[in-house]
């Protein structure tokens, strides 16, 4: 997916091809969120199918190995697809990928809460139709969306609930830390220091939700924080390095491009001509 934020619409006709077609498990480079408001969908995620009736919410994020299927429900299917980049909401993809994890459905219940979600995914639709669309009011919107459903969740699943795991809890707690102090320069053992834990029980607790290490995720946080200022603000490639704890421009383009596939200027102007 080249653009940064895209949502469009999947009905009876769009899910009998997607059934027709060739549908491997996969992963993507963006993340899926997928509002389910008739039909049913076929998910298998994590090494198992099930399949949600709707009203349900599920999000997919970046790089889990998956399949949707939607399918019809007394003739009917009808379901919102939004598919956005990590740095499109960058203050709120990681807590995503913690609340998700493990858990990438959620059966809804009719009525207002859910139309609410509804709405929120025509507005949001409704401004991409602008020319050009007013990006900052489509994450604004977004954001929303999230709240909404994850004000729902806590009303399905306390934070007493049992299946709470301990490692889910230091987790989000990790993020929680990531989140106020990712432009440090700090490593491993800063982070594993305010958790009161040894930096290789946090690797493992890491590995085991994302599948990758502490250094890693931290890298992966600045990279989204990065590509988030590339896009909305005017400030160069060394001040955007100095801001994120890299003090060498070329160390900051090198660890840059490593992951992206791109250098900082390379990415801005992409960037540019994509809201053009």
């Amino acid at each position: 997916m080249t653009e940064t934020f895209k949502i469009f619409q999947v009905d009876v006709t769009e899910a009998n091809n997607i059934e027709a077609s060739v549908n491997d498990p996969h992963s993507h480079d963006y993340e899926e969120l997928i509002i389910g408001i008739d039909g049913a969908l076929e998910h298998f995620i994590d090494f198992k199918s099930t399949i949600f009736e709707a009203p349900f919410v599920s999000f997919v994020t970046k790089g889990k190995v998956h399949r949707v299927q939607p399918k019809l429900s007394n003739g009917e299917c009808s379901m919102w697809v939004i598919r956005f980049k990590s740095e499109f909401i960058p203050e709120t993809t990681f807590q995503l990928y913690a609340l998700y994890h493990d858990n990438a459905n959620l059966t809804m219940k009719s009525g207002a809460c859910f139309d609410r979600l509804v709405s929120l995914c025509k507005m949001m639709y409704n401004e991409m139709q602008q020319s050009p669309p007013d990006y900052a009011v489509i994450r604004h919107l977004l954001s929303a969306l999230f709240t909404m459903i994850e004000s729902e969740r806590r009303k399905q699943q306390p934070e007493g609930n049992a299946n709470l795991k301990t490692q889910s809890i230091t987790f989000k707690n990790f993020l929680k830390i990531l989140e106020e102090n990712f432009r440090r320069p700090d490593g491993v053992e800063f982070y594993a220091e305010k958790l009161f834990m040894s930096s290789r029980n946090l690797n493992l607790i890491c590995q085991n939700i994302l599948q990758q290490s502490v250094s890693e995720i931290i890298e992966t946080r600045k990279l989204i924080e990065a590509k988030n200022l590339l896009a909305s603000t005017d400030k160069s490639v060394s001040e955007i390095g100095f801001e994120l704890g890299y003090r060498e421009k070329t160390y900051f383009s090198s660890v840059f491009k490593k992951k992206s596939g791109q250098t900082p200027t390379e990415f801005r102007t992409e960037m540019k001509n994509l809201m053009l």
